[in-house]
């Protein structure tokens, strides 16, 4: 049944995942690099609890504190973070730090909308008042102490004191991360002991497990203070984007989005190759073309929710808009409607109008001048992407054993669940606790497998690419999950 080589793909997969030998030197050299400025460092962090936020009644149930921590070079790169104790026991719940994807999307983003402990209210037009903050019954901060970074430098309110700083990606990111997170811990000691989880999503999927590896090989080499690092967690992770963008066309015929006639039409033209398209081919070009007419107008974050404009459009959106406007057919001359009560993006709106206020950064203890309006995601920061697949990661870290859940909400179109089940299945380890679908409130809420390698797989049902679209049934998720109970 498992006659495959572990970490190798079938033919199907072959042509999607590549190993990158260069990863591996340029991890050693990362950490080389690391050491050096650890040996040098001064470790400066700077905090402040927060116990009253603008906009929400009275103090705050939990401990909130923010701050800054310097990495990189003479700590030119300063990055923000918000920090939540555990609302249930913080010595001895784990510890949890949280990425957010884009890359260039704030924190603030898992804190308000996705797996943190504060919403806003969103069933009244915003009336030019400051907008009302109110309290998530599904935070994950319920069983575990949370970190919610800022990175890369220029997302959120993270800044870089020089030019040279701004410069940022993948690697880079990384072992700024590693820093951050061991710099923190010094100037916290009373959590050196926790045991220790990375999480994210989204884009995260292509980073994390490198940062993963690099705190693991960190601890091997005495890096103080060491992290009792126990696992990570993964939402609707980039992992393979090739793998990703071949098997969307799939996802997408099997939520009857696209006809039979042009799937096969795009399987016998395009020959399964949606990423790397060869110009020439005029026959696959006109089939995507028509795919695109079909899928444009959907929320592919969740493909059942009303499709709303940014609070900012987004490049994507406003070329997507452009390609509308040469389409002969009314309805898609038509703009997205901006975002009302009712859509989702309304309440990223609301996040624009809330953190900008003067009074909103002067408790959460911001620093002056160091940056411009904030914006919720920022897509213009110079950040270079050398990362087009983490798979050898996961070959990596399933061999050290460490706790792994990775999750997909069923109706994400950015991440299909098909892609990241592909590339699950080509680690090729066996299965222990068989596919079975899993509950909230005696109500089918996904489907899980186990792996013998320590990772379990689960779906949302009616999830979509982040946590925010289903809240109720991932809190259960990861409660079960991070206290080691079955799903």
């Amino acid at each position: 049944m498992h006659s495959q080589r572990r970490g190798s793909l079938d033919r199907t997969e072959q042509g999607y995942i590549e190993t990158h030998q260069s990863f591996g030197m340029a991890l050693l050299f990362l950490l080389f690099t690391l050491l050096q400025v650890f040996s040098q460092s001064q470790f400066t962090v700077a905090h402040s609890l927060v116990k009253f936020l603008p906009g929400f009644e009275g103090t705050l149930p939990f401990e909130l504190e923010t701050g800054y921590v310097g990495v990189g070079e003479s700590e030119a790169v300063q990055l923000f973070y918000y920090f939540i104790q555990s609302e249930r026991n913080p010595e001895e719940d784990p510890l949890l730090l949280w990425l957010t994807g884009g890359p260039g999307c704030s924190s603030f983003s898992a804190l308000f909308y996705e797996i943190g402990p504060l919403n806003f209210k969103v069933d009244v037009e915003y009336n030019g008042s400051l907008p009302t903050v109110l309290l998530n019954p599904y935070s994950w901060t319920k069983t575990s102490s949370i970190i919610f970074v800022d990175s890369p430098v220029g997302t959120g309110f993270s800044y870089a004191r020089n030019n040279l700083a701004k410069q940022t990606g993948d690697f880079k990111q990384v072992h700024q991360l590693h820093q951050f997170l061991r710099k923190w811990l010094m100037d916290h000691p009373n959590f050196l002991s926790s045991p220790v989880y990375i999480g994210g999503d989204s884009y995260s999927g292509l980073i994390l497990p490198i940062l993963v590896q690099e705190i693991s090989y960190g601890n091997e080499e005495g890096i103080k203070p060491l992290i009792d690092l126990q696992g990570f967690i993964l939402g609707n992770p980039m992992t393979v984007i090739s793998l990703e963008a071949n098997l969307q066309i799939p996802y997408v015929h099997g939520m009857a989005l696209i006809s039979d006639e042009l799937y096969e039409s795009l399987k016998r033209n395009c020959e399964g190759e949606y990423h790397n398209i060869d110009p020439s081919n005029e026959e696959c070009q006109k089939d995507l073309q028509y795919y695109d007419k079909c899928v444009s107008r959907l929320q592919i974050g969740q493909i059942l929710e009303h499709r709303c404009a940014e609070a900012s459009p987004t490049p994507q959106e406003m070329l997507a808009r452009r390609r509308y406007l040469d389409e002969h057919h009314q309805e898609f001359l038509d703009p997205f409607p901006p975002p009302t009560v009712g859509c989702r993006t309304y309440s990223y709106l609301l996040s624009d109008y809330w953190v900008n206020d003067d009074d909103v950064q002067k408790a959460l203890h911001i620093r002056k001048g160091n940056i411009g309006e904030w914006q919720r995601c920022s897509y213009s920061i110079p950040y270079t992407k050398e990362i087009q697949s983490s798979f050898q990661y996961h070959v990596s870290l399933s061999a050290r054993a460490y706790r792994c859940l990775v999750y997909s909400g069923d109706h994400d179109m950015i991440v299909p669940f098909l892609a990241t089940q592909a590339w699950i299945r080509a680690l090729n380890y066996p299965i222990v606790d068989d596919w079975r679908p899993w509950m909230v409130q005696g109500q089918v809420a996904g489907y899980t497998r186990t792996y013998s390698n320590r990772m379990t797989f689960a779906t949302i049902k009616g999830g979509g690419h982040t946590a925010e679209y289903t809240p109720k049934e991932c809190f259960a998720m990861y409660k079960r999950w991070i206290n080691g109970e079955p799903l």
